[in-house]
């Protein structure tokens, strides 16, 4: 499928990169981007070559939010279909086998805080800047308010969603928003370095790691051990399992089947 408003690359370091391309409106979505997402998540997540997807922004920032010019003229079945398309990217990103990273500059703002909250790493610019701001035009963040509770926790989430203040990337960092801050010349640089390190990791360790850490996530204490120990017994039996072990004890570097 030929996208209009992304840039798909794949490279040789196993990485997959999605670039949100509408620069001239902040990477905006509208509803073409929404279903382009979700659709390219899905992709990225069916190819062998692709171990972990890094999404960016193209322009002077990572995602200002929806596109409000498609806002008016709606009835409220027709608004919950539209916003449901909107929040569909985050959903498919929990659901997918692959982890997914956030590169962040300028701002991540509404929705585009939500990509940053339901994606499971993000490095950021030290200028950028984070805000859930809808209250301020007299909606709320309901829909990114889902990954965003599940990342700083609950008080922090409401101020965030109430206030719709934009915040720092080091406030970002203090409360478990983002998980690295770097100077703005070495974003590029240090984001495709993580995420190419991240795929040099086992992808099946990696892939059923996430899986089990989602599905335990909201499980009773002792119910969550035994999904998890369920979990890690399936990924003893697996062949990167024999082979990381293998390699660890005769002092070389493994090399991993993916399955």
């Amino acid at each position: 499928m030929e996208f209009r408003h992304l840039l798909l690359e794949t490279g040789r370091d196993h990485v997959g990169v999605i670039t949100i391309n509408r620069p001239e409106s902040m990477n905006t979505f509208n509803s073409g981007t929404a279903e382009e997402l979700s659709l390219a998540l899905k992709t990225m997540d069916q190819d062998p070559e692709v171990r972990v997807v890094l999404i960016k922004g193209a322009g002077k920032a990572f995602c200002a939010g929806i596109d409000i010019n498609e806002f008016n003229g709606k009835t409220g079945h027709e608004f919950k279909q539209w916003v449901e398309k909107m929040e569909n990217p985050l959903c498919v990103m929990a659901a997918m086998n692959k982890p997914v990273m956030t590169q962040v500059h300028g701002v991540a703002a509404a929705n585009g805080a939500g990509l940053v909250s339901a994606s499971d790493l993000c490095i950021s610019a030290d200028s950028a800047r984070f805000g859930f701001t809808a209250v301020k035009v007299g909606l709320f963040c309901l829909g990114p308010a889902v990954p965003l509770v599940r990342a700083v926790g609950r008080k922090k989430a409401l101020e965030m969603l109430m206030y719709g203040d934009l915040i720092t990337a080091d406030t970002a960092l203090e409360i478990g928003l983002i998980n690295r801050a770097v100077p703005l010349s070495q974003l590029e640089e240090e984001a495709r370095e993580w995420a190419a390190e991240l795929a040099r990791r086992s992808p099946t360790a990696v892939q059923i790691g996430k899986k089990a850490f989602y599905g335990m996530a909201d499980m009773e204490y002792t119910k969550a051990f035994d999904y998890m120990n369920e979990a890690f017994a399936r990924l003893c039996t697996t062949e990167d399992a024999t082979e990381g072990v293998s390699a660890f004890l005769e002092k070389r570097a493994p090399q991993w089947k993916g399955r």
